[in-house]
């Protein structure tokens, strides 16, 4: 009875979007750019519009999301990341796979997201005098208090980067998540509600600046074809799984409200 009220996430969202989804899927393998082309490009354009930001990257998953930012950032060995002691251990990954050690702070009993008091008490402590950046998880789709948290990462001269990892169009006064900070990191990981029939990773940010950064990192650190300026490594959102997340992205706010209101459902 209850995978009838509630059939099974993702082959349902799958089979939601079936016709428009295998459409897509045809139409990009027929197309033989699979590395990078333009699927990938459309869906960077379309995601930063989504979310009001002025730059997306796609990567190849939520994880090296977090890393690249940070990379991006130069937050790397010696540094320490703060971010709430509750939440997927993908987000310690991230900051661990940069060279950083993440410092669990301890979460707000209400929200689950992490603690602006708590915060404050770390950034002061001896500890906290290493504090490059705090990673703000925005948990079960709720946004963090980014207002008190910002004012605290400014009072203590820190980086507020946003993990929207289960946040992909969630709203906080207004904006959504992904525009507040100085980079967010998202994944496309197959159960999120916008997700893809595999891995799948995006970066937004304001910052043109980071966002090309991010864009050679990406790619072994080129700035052109075959040559590295830099220290990169190979994360490229996949071809194929960028067209599919366009066709998801249409609905999107449709399936949230149908996300609300099985949530609605359990709540009764």
């Amino acid at each position: 009875m209850a995978t009838q009220a509630f059939p099974h996430f993702p082959i349902e969202d799958y089979k939601h979007h079936q016709a428009a989804i295998d459409a897509a899927i045809h139409a990009t393998l027929a197309g033989g750019h699979y590395i990078l082309g333009g699927e990938v490009t459309a869906f960077e354009s379309e995601f930063a519009a989504y979310t009001g930001a002025k730059h997306a990257i796609g990567v190849a998953n939520g994880t090296d999301a977090i890393e690249l930012i940070l990379r991006g950032l130069g937050i790397g060995s010696a540094a320490k990341v703060a971010l709430p002691s509750h939440t997927a251990v993908a987000s310690a990954s991230g900051i661990a796979r940069a060279g950083a050690e993440p410092v669990f702070v301890d979460i707000d009993p209400e929200t689950c997201t992490i603690c602006p008091q708590a915060l404050e008490a770390l950034l002061s402590s001896d500890l906290g005098r290493h504090v490059k950046a705090v990673l703000a998880v925005h948990i079960y789709g709720h946004p963090v208090a980014w207002n008190e948290l910002k004012a605290v990462t400014d009072r203590h001269g820190v980086v507020l980067l946003e993990d929207c990892a289960q946040a992909h169009g969630a709203t906080y006064h207004g904006t959504k998540t992904g525009a507040l900070g100085v980079a967010a990191a998202f994944s496309f990981y197959p159960t999120k509600n916008l997700g893809a029939i595999g891995d799948g990773g995006g970066i937004t940010t304001n910052d043109g600046e980071l966002a090309e950064r991010i864009r050679s990192i990406r790619q072994y650190g080129w700035k052109e074809r075959y040559i590295s300026r830099s220290e990169g490594v190979n994360s490229r959102l996949d071809e194929l799984q960028a067209a599919i997340l366009r066709v998801k992205l249409r609905t999107l706010p449709e399936m949230i409200e149908r996300r609300r209101a099985a949530a609605s459902h359990y709540g009764q």
